[in-house]
């Protein structure tokens, strides 16, 4: 009991004192320390004068934006959907070759807002690149793109060889 409260022991084979380790003895340290390292690695440390951007999403430190990507296919064509909110299309760069779909561009934001009691101005920047592979067989020089309210959707068709090549495989039970 009393015992529990003290940081110090002994050590049994030579007598000296030793600082107990707290963890050993009490498993919700242990947790309340990697909560504290779980937080601190998303939120940032006050520190470092992370910024957040508007929106409510968390700035990573490595790159200052990323993008999300649904991708899905169907017997006629591979298609790439990008979420680019606040964006428009003369900022967006669309590459296709040999099979590999890149997406970049750079995104920025402004904000200068005076009241009579306060000023605030904030800028951020950051650039995005996304590389998605392809699979073969697709008419590379028939892809399309286009892009309505901050949305980016790419479409690539399939050959007709490609289409004639699939085969469905049944699946045996044992």
């Amino acid at each position: 009991m009393v015992r529990d409260i003290i940081p110090w022991r002994r050590k049994r084979d030579d007598g000296k004192l030793i600082r107990r380790n707290r963890e050993e003895d009490n498993p919700f340290l242990a947790l309340h320390r990697e909560m504290n390292q779980l937080f601190d690695d998303f939120f940032g440390s006050l520190e470092s004068g992370l910024a957040w951007p508007q929106g409510g999403a968390l700035r990573n430190r490595s790159d200052a934006w990323s993008l999300n990507v649904d991708v899905s296919e169907d017997d006629n064509e591979v298609r790439v959907v990008a979420d680019v909110p606040g964006m428009d299309e003369k900022d967006i760069d669309v590459e296709l070759s040999e099979n590999l779909l890149t997406i970049k561009g750079e995104k920025r934001q402004e904000r200068d807002e005076k009241k009579a009691d306060y000023h605030i101005v904030e800028r951020s920047y950051g650039s995005f690149q996304r590389s998605i592979p392809l699979p073969g067989g697709m008419e590379q020089d028939k892809a399309k793109a286009r892009f309505k309210n901050g949305v980016l959707t790419v479409t690539v068709p399939r050959s007709p060889n490609a289409k004639a090549s699939r085969k469905q495989i049944p699946i045996a039970r044992e």
